[in-house]
C-alpha cells in the first residue's frame, strides 16, 4: 500500500477522526501505533466503538478486521482498558466539575457524585425552587392540588 492511500478498513467517518488526530497514512499508524491512536480518538472527544481498534489492526495486518483472531481482538480490548486506566480519559463533564470544585474549593476527588446529604442539591441549577418545606413559591396550591379540588 502506498503511503498516500486510505487507510484499509476504516470508513469516511473514521477516516475524520484518523485526519484530526495526525494519523492520515498507514505509515502514520505504523508509528503511533492502533492503541495509542484509538486513544487519541478518544481523548479528542470521539467515540469511536472497537470496530475502529480492529480496523486499524487489520490495516496494519492487511487484511480485513473481521478476519483478526479472537486472540488479536482480545488483545486490543484489553491493551486498550489497560492504555485508559493508566491514564483516564475525563468526559467534558468531569473536565467541568473539576474546575467548578477548583474554584469553589470543594474536593472534586469523587468526581462530584458523593455529596454530603444535608448538603445535597437535587436540582440541575435552571429554575429550581427551595421546596423542601413542601410549599411553592407563591404559597398558593399546587397545580396538583388545584386539579383534585376541581
Amino acid at each position: 500500500m502506498a503511503s498516500n492511500e486510505k487507510i484499509r478498513n476504516v470508513g469516511p467517518k473514521s477516516a475524520a477522526w484518523l485526519r484530526q488526530v495526525g494519523v492520515r497514512t498507514i505509515e502514520d499508524l505504523r508509528t503511533v501505533g492502533v492503541i495509542e491512536t484509538f486513544m487519541k480518538v478518544k481523548r479528542a472527544g470521539f467515540r469511536p466503538s472497537l470496530n475502529l481498534l480492529y480496523a486499524m489492526q487489520g490495516a496494519l495486518n492487511d487484511c480485513h478486521w473481521a478476519d483478526l483472531p479472537d486472540e488479536v481482538k482480545t488483545s486490543l480490548v484489553q491493551s486498550a482498558g489497560l492504555a485508559e486506566t493508566a491514564n483516564p480519559i475525563k468526559n467534558r463533564w468531569d473536565k467541568a466539575a473539576a474546575r467548578s470544585a477548583a474554584r469553589d474549593g470543594t474536593n472534586s476527588a469523587d468526581g462530584g457524585h458523593e455529596h454530603d446529604e444535608a448538603g445535597r442539591d437535587e436540582g440541575d441549577g435552571f429554575g429550581d425552587r427551595d421546596d423542601r418545606d413542601g410549599g411553592d413559591r407563591d404559597g398558593g396550591e399546587s397545580s396538583e392540588n388545584a386539579r383534585d379540588s376541581e
